[in-house]
Parts: C-alpha cells; structure tokens; sequence
C-alpha cells in the first residue's frame, strides 16, 4: 500500500512534466560478460585474461539515449581507441556489440535498429509490445531518482557466437545419435521405421529494469521500455546497463530522427540471415582446417 501511495504522488507530481515540451539525455555504462564459446576451452586461463583486457573497450561501452515526451534514440557514444587498440577491433566488435542506434517511437508503437551485418546495411524491426512486464514490489533509489523494479521472460537473441555454439553442439549430437544408431542397428536383425521427433524450445531469459516515474516517459535503453518511467538499470542474462547520468533539457537541442538507410526486415528475420551466414562461415572455417590436418 505504501508503495501504490507513493507511486501515486510521483506521479501527480509529474504532471506538470509531462506538459512541458522537453528534451532529456540519459547516459548507460553497460558491462557484458564475455562470451567465447567453444574457443575458450582451448584458452588458458594467461589467455582468457589478456583477451578480457584487449575486449574491455567493446564489453563496457557508454551509450547515450536522447529522448522526449514520445521519441527517443539509443546510440553508443562516440570514442576514440587507445592507440594500438586497432588489431582487436574486428574480433571485439563480432563478440560484444549490439547493433547500431535503435530508434523509438511509443505513440505510433515504432522501433527500428539500424545495423550493418557483412558489409550490408539493415533496419530490424522490433515488436514493442511483445514484452510483458510485471511490476514488482521492489524500489531503490539511483542517485536521486526513486525507482520502481519490473520484471519480464523474453527470448534470447540470436548472436554469432551463440550460432556458432548451438551449431556445434548439433554437430556433435548428430555424431553421438548416428553412432547411437548403428549401433542399435547391429543388434537388430530387422528393420523398424520409426518417426523422430524434434523438440525444440526457444531460450528465454529474465530481465530486471528499474524504473523511475520521476521522468515520466515509456523510454529505455536498447530496444526495452513500455514502463511509466525512464528504465535507469537493466540486466539480463549477460549484460547490465546502468544510468550514470541524467541531462534535462541540454543547451543543444538534439534532433531524434527515424533512421532511413537499409534494408527493411523483422527480428526475426535478421536473426535467420545470421544463422545462414555464420554456418557458412563455420562450414568454410571447418572446410580450411580438414584441409589443413591431410596435409599434416
């Protein structure tokens, strides 16, 4: 009860806010725990530590989200590298980003991402109500704005890396059923036609956002909102995105634009054509290195 009388205040006194025609600015220090698949278990634990040192600029980027009352745009902050960053570039980009600037716009229910994927730019379409939030009884405070903890199951994406992993547990599990049935085969003196049956379940995960109605606006970081409050925190499985700092109403005012430039596909869709073209690569790279050990 406490909790509902409280929430109610903030938002009476958000009135006179929300009337206003303003612009804010919320910067998020994201941390992302690396993930290197299969390639880490042929890493010693020297090299897993130096990989963490040379990725660190790409696994804790900062990003800026700019918003109004009902437009807002995500993108990461601009940076210089280190000198001799250069050569983990590539490789540290592949593992840890996210994608280019997500654009939002919650009064025609619209969010675009814009990407480049293999030289190739697209904008991927997200579903802005397929997140179903529960609101949880929780509040903290981050730094002087009181905020509220929501909870929501949402699938996992689909990342190169986590590609490459499933298609090399399928390789391995298709070895293990093709020698299971040999096997059985051998012991059978007659064949039996039976149907197999495929079970797939898709990966969800659970994100936490805290959110404040002190800044009464459905906006957050990445592709997350939907919440009466600006999301100052996220987590889910792998990365946290914290709010560091608030600007309302900067001195320059920042143009939210709709991204126009690319090729229009759903999520779904973008995840597909990374899942053809990193089995292509795996095919490729599996192809070279057979070649390889025959010569050997």
């Amino acid at each position: 009860m406490k909790n509902i009388i409280t929430l109610l205040l903030i938002c009476l006194l958000s009135i006179s806010f929300i009337a206003q025609d303003f612009q804010g600015q919320a910067f998020y220090k994201t941390q992302t725990a690396m993930d290197l698949g299969s390639w880490g278990d042929r890493m010693s634990a020297e090299q897993k530590k130096a990989m963490k040192e040379r990725m660190k600029p790409y696994l804790e980027p900062v990003y800026i989200l700019t918003f109004d009352k009902t437009k807002s745009i995500y993108k990461q902050e601009e940076r210089l590298d280190a000198p001799g960053s250069g050569g983990g570039r590539g490789w540290g980009r592949m593992m840890a980003a996210t994608g280019g600037p997500v654009y939002k716009d919650v009064a025609s229910k619209k969010s675009l991402q814009s990407t480049e994927f293999m030289g190739k730019k697209f904008l991927i379409s997200n579903d802005q109500d397929n997140i179903k939030w529960v609101m949880q009884n929780e509040q903290k405070m981050i730094g002087n704005y009181l905020c509220f903890k929501a909870t929501a199951q949402v699938k996992k994406p689909k990342t190169m890396t986590s590609v490459w992993r499933n298609a090399e547990k399928n390789t391995k599990e298709a070895k293990d059923d093709s020698a299971k049935k040999e096997n059985s085969d051998n012991q059978m003196n007659k064949k039996v036609e039976k149907l197999d049956e495929v079970v797939v379940t898709a990966e969800v995960e659970t994100i936490t956002a805290w959110y404040t109605p002190q800044i009464p606006v459905s906006h957050g970081p990445a592709e997350y909102g939907g919440l009466p409050g600006l999301i100052l925190e996220l987590t889910n499985d792998r990365t946290v995105m914290l709010c560091t700092k608030v600007v309302m109403n900067p001195e320059k005012r920042i143009e939210i634009s709709e991204p126009t430039k690319g090729e229009f596909v759903t999520k779904g869709e973008f995840e597909n054509i990374v899942e053809v073209k990193v089995k292509e690569m795996r095919d490729m790279w599996r192809g070279q290195r057979g070649k390889s050990s025959r010569r050997n």
